[in-house]
């Protein structure tokens, strides 16, 4: 991977296309990113379905919980622009072989699935990613070889980040942009500074994406972050590139 700061396209290029859509990843990359960033959850049937919550009702036009249906039922409904709801396979086939994969793992009962299908799709590519840090441990056991992300969410991980870094040994610590209007500039640099010392990369995400051009925070930041996962990716080259970061 570039030295370079690399962009991901947040559940694809979710600014302008239906999120964790096959339409959002192709867009994605045709729009210049360097891969995608997706959520997975295990269906009724033992599927790996790629969407970010545990329901369908925000994202499509049924309802019900993803675990409660088998891949048909899911298959069957509008996940916007007619897009379907893609298994981790079908996104691994419609995106280029060379294209980073970002997979953020939102059920803890997908690991196994997910680490056998990761295997055998150019996993050097790939990055595994999870809040919950028991997934991230039984990953490590299916796949030992792979780039873990930590995603980080209050000070409560923040404050155990030493200890999971040396369990765990990941290949990134993801904090939100948010991080900076709740713990402040100062506090904010300082923990991605304690990240870069013990030889790890950053990758930022959004919860507010307007935060990453707001108050020049990225400049602020000094460079200290390695990828960002964007809604707007366009917006988002085109910005870096102002600030000389592409």
């Amino acid at each position: 991977m570039e030295r370079r700061t690399l962009v991901l396209g947040h559940r694809g290029y979710s600014a302008k296309y239906p999120e964790n859509t096959l339409l959002a990843f192709r867009k994605a990359i045709e729009a210049g990113a360097d891969g995608i960033e997706l959520d997975v959850w295990l269906t009724k049937d033992g599927e790996v379905v790629v969407i970010h919550d545990g329901t369908v009702d925000r994202t499509s036009n049924g309802s019900g919980k993803v675990k409660d249906m088998n891949l048909e039922e899911l298959k069957a409904l509008d996940f916007g622009s007619g897009e379907k709801i893609p298994t981790l396979e079908e996104v691994f086939e419609a995106v280029p072989e060379d294209a980073i994969v970002n997979v953020e793992i939102k059920d803890a009962d997908a690991v196994e699935k997910t680490a056998e299908i990761i295997g055998g799709n150019n996993p050097e590519r790939v990055i595994v990613s999870s809040f919950l840090i028991d997934a991230l441990r039984e990953y490590k056991k299916h796949d030992p070889e792979r780039k873990l992300g930590i995603l980080v969410e209050d000070e409560e991980v923040l404050a155990q980040l030493p200890q999971l870094i040396a369990e765990l040994r990941p290949w990134s610590i993801n904090p939100p942009i948010d991080a900076m209007a709740i713990l402040g500039v100062e506090k904010t640099v300082g923990a991605l500074q304690m990240v870069k010392k013990a030889g790890l990369k950053v990758a930022l995400w959004p919860l507010n994406a307007e935060l990453y051009y707001e108050n020049d925070n990225l400049v602020r930041l000094g460079g200290l972050y390695d990828v960002i996962i964007a809604n707007d990716i366009e917006r988002m080259l085109s910005y870096l590139g102002s600030i000389g970061l592409r």
